[in-house]
């Protein structure tokens, strides 16, 4: 398995990719994600590939086929009242396609985007998962990672949003 930064002609291959993992949150929140979508154009997928601030990584196979992603993005607050100045790198998404999981190709990506982290100076690797996620969160914990803070909600009124 390769690990690379995406490119231009990887567009398909990511929105194919970005619909499972949108379906998987339509499927445990029908209330919050709509079906069938995608969650970038192709103009503002093609800008976050070009953004250096942003680093998308793709895993290809044997094939050279893409078989999962990760979307990151570098954060740090500066001269904040109560925060540290530390520099993080959040992975926004990780995805391994349907097909491939359960062949460590998520645990490739995860170490490798590690690795470009530590590299890049960044104090530590973050993340958000949704609670509907449970494969994810025990994919995350056997990764070492451990929760930094939880949100939480009630809801007010049923039914989903138009």
């Amino acid at each position: 398995m390769k690990i690379r930064r995406a490119q231009e002609k990887d567009m398909k291959d990511l929105d194919r990719l970005l619909f499972q993992v949108n379906m998987v949150h339509h499927k445990g929140r029908p209330d919050l994600f709509k079906a069938g979508q995608r969650k970038y154009t192709d103009d503002q997928l093609l800008e976050i590939i070009q953004d250096d601030r942003r680093p998308v990584f793709v895993a290809e196979n044997e094939e050279g086929n893409v078989v999962g992603y990760a979307f990151c993005i570098f954060q740090q607050r500066l001269n904040d009242n109560i925060l540290t100045d530390i520099k993080s790198l959040y992975i926004d998404d990780l995805c391994v396609d349907e097909a491939c999981r359960g062949q460590h190709v998520g645990s490739a990506l995860y170490e490798y985007v590690k690795d470009f982290a530590r590299e890049q100076g960044c104090y530590n690797l973050t993340l958000n998962v949704w609670a509907l996620n449970e494969g994810a969160r025990r994919f995350y914990e056997k990764c070492g990672l451990r929760p930094q803070k939880i949100g939480m909600e009630t809801i007010l009124r049923e039914g989903a949003s138009s």
